[in-house]
């Protein structure tokens, strides 16, 4: 097969079957960097281009698969997954600057230009965005690329001009600049702290939305929370107040976008579904409501800055997201089920308070923190060390020191700080592989000192003998405004469902009313007593 020959690459294609995914992309790689190495005539080189693009997505995303769900460390297997699918990207965006560049002189494809210019940063930016989904830093000189590739697209006086782009399902049309701006919102969207659905769907509202964004020349000092960015500098969009005064920054204009993210929320609170406003046919009102609110801000308004200020740190502390292991350390002691449990007791509790018939004696808990990690070692709860990198009040940015279970976006778990004696409950705001294999997790405290309490579903059943399960309660905080809270195993929250709680051997009935936060592991919820019950 001669990847050189025009006319060769287009039958073949017309053979390719995507169901052997390696076989395609080992093929659509070796027609692009062929014809990339050869430099065919501009016209023939763009024909076999756009005649892949379908292919090539349509592979390109499948490999993506592989690596997405979670965050992906460059010494993993799937890492020469990322780099093959970036390795394709960035060949496409050359192929487009080349013809681009080999056409100027003759003029041939001069229609072609908002295509070719659109296309390169379209493929520049899915290069970037492809370390965004493997949650990794990225390298060095991409943003840069992209910045490039505007510069080209605004010199060229067509920058606006929208082409014929099939990949974007509403409006089936896109410019150059409108390619550039979806890059910038979903880096704005905090693309580290979504899971591979959320991310997905940041990606095609980016797309969905850019229209309503532009890019301009005047910064207005009396807005330094708004975003801007540097044309000469390798990064993406930054607060005006931390930018310079000089002739390669730019100004980011979101406004038109907060009305239309205002009138979207507003039509699916009256019942319009998701599919209609263009935000996916396969997109849950809930997970579309709450996506718009979280991005209302970024990319309507301006930079929110720092509810708290982080502070360096030192130090370091301990982890743990198994739910059992997270309700030891915060207790202290295993669970088990209540004594005012009237069901069938669990062997562990047969054994540890009955022995012949008579009461045995109960080991006290470890009484301090060191004492409890060490029982935690021999009971396979230990907690993992990591290094804490800054903190505030609300949370913390930490660094792995070796090797660690496996956490996921939202995620509960049990932190320690460095200066306490009490384990803490927070949630995993976000993950992110440097770029020299660390990674970097931020955590979000959840406030109030947690206590473990025994719960279970209320039925109307006589005698319910359903076990109890671990749940934690949490005061208020009236100083963050944080109502008293359960924070239950995930799934358990409906709204109005009346629970049985045991605190402290009493017990007690609450009437679950607000969800407050959630993850893949657990729900917090605002609650109500019922009654007391005798």
């Amino acid at each position: 097969m001669d990847y050189h020959n025009p006319a060769e690459c287009l039958a073949l294609l017309n053979r390719l079957h995507p169901v052997n995914v390696d076989e395609c992309q080992g093929a659509l790689s070796a027609i692009v960097c062929g014809l990339l190495e050869a430099m065919p005539p501009p016209n023939q080189h763009l024909e076999v281009l756009e005649a892949a693009r379908e292919q090539i997505a349509f592979v390109q995303d499948e490999y993506a698969r592989r690596y997405a769900a979670h965050p992906l460390p460059p010494d993993s297997e799937e890492n020469k997954t990322l780099l093959t699918v970036v390795a394709l990207w960035q060949a496409l965006a050359r192929s487009y600057a080349h013809i681009a560049r080999r056409d100027a002189a003759s003029g041939t494809l001069e229609e072609q230009g908002p295509l070719l210019m659109q296309r390169r940063m379209h493929y520049t930016g899915l290069a970037l965005l492809e370390y965004l989904r493997a949650h990794r830093a990225v390298p060095a000189g991409m943003w840069a690329d992209l910045h490039e590739c505007f510069v080209v697209a605004e010199q060229s006086g067509r920058i606006r001009v929208r082409v014929n782009e099939p990949r974007n399902e509403v409006w089936k049309a896109q410019s150059a600049l409108e390619a550039y701006i979806a890059v910038l919102l979903i880096e704005l969207a905090n693309p580290y702290a979504r899971s591979e659905r959320e991310l997905q769907l940041v990606c095609d509202w980016a797309t969905r939305f850019a229209p309503y964004c532009d890019i301009g020349h005047e910064l207005d000092p009396a807005r330094p929370t708004a975003y801007g960015l540097d044309l000469a500098m390798d990064h993406a969009l930054r607060p005006v107040g931390m930018l310079k005064r000089v002739d390669t920054v730019r100004s980011f204009d979101g406004t038109r976008l907060a009305s239309q993210i205002q009138a979207m929320f507003a039509h699916l609170k009256s019942g319009a579904t998701p599919a209609s406003l263009g935000l996916g046919s396969d997109c849950p009102i809930d997970l579309a409501r709450r996506l718009l609110v979280s991005l209302y801000r970024p990319w309507g308004l301006a930079s929110a800055g720092r509810r708290f200020p982080r502070r360096g740190a030192r130090g370091t502390t301990s982890l743990c997201g198994d739910w059992l292991a997270i309700g030891y350390h915060v207790e202290g002691r295993i669970f088990e089920q209540p004594r005012a449990f009237s069901g069938p007791k669990s062997l562990r509790s047969d054994i540890s308070l009955m022995t012949f018939g008579e009461r045995a004696e109960e080991a006290a808990p470890p009484a301090s923190l060191q004492e409890r990690e060490q029982a935690a070692e021999r009971l396979g709860f230990a907690g993992v060390r990591w290094q804490v990198a800054d903190q505030s009040v609300s949370g913390f940015r930490l660094r792995q020191l070796k090797e660690h279970e496996r956490l996921e976006h939202h995620q509960l778990i049990g932190i320690c700080p460095p200066d306490g004696e009490h384990y803490l409950l927070g949630q995993i705001s976000w993950l992110m592989y440097r770029a020299d294999g660390i990674m970097e997790a931020g955590v979000q405290i959840l406030p109030g000192l947690p206590k473990v309490v025994a719960a279970r579903v209320v039925t109307l059943m006589a005698g319910n003998r359903t076990p109890y399960s671990q749940a934690f309660v949490l005061p208020e905080v009236s100083a963050l405004k944080s109502p008293p809270s359960l924070v239950l195993p995930h799934g358990w929250y409906q709204a109005n469902r009346v629970l049985e709680l045991v605190i402290d051997q009493q017990l007690r009935q609450v009437r679950l009313l607000k969800s407050l936060s959630h993850g893949p592991n657990f729900d917090q919820v605002s609650y109500e007593d019922v009654a007391p019950v005798r």
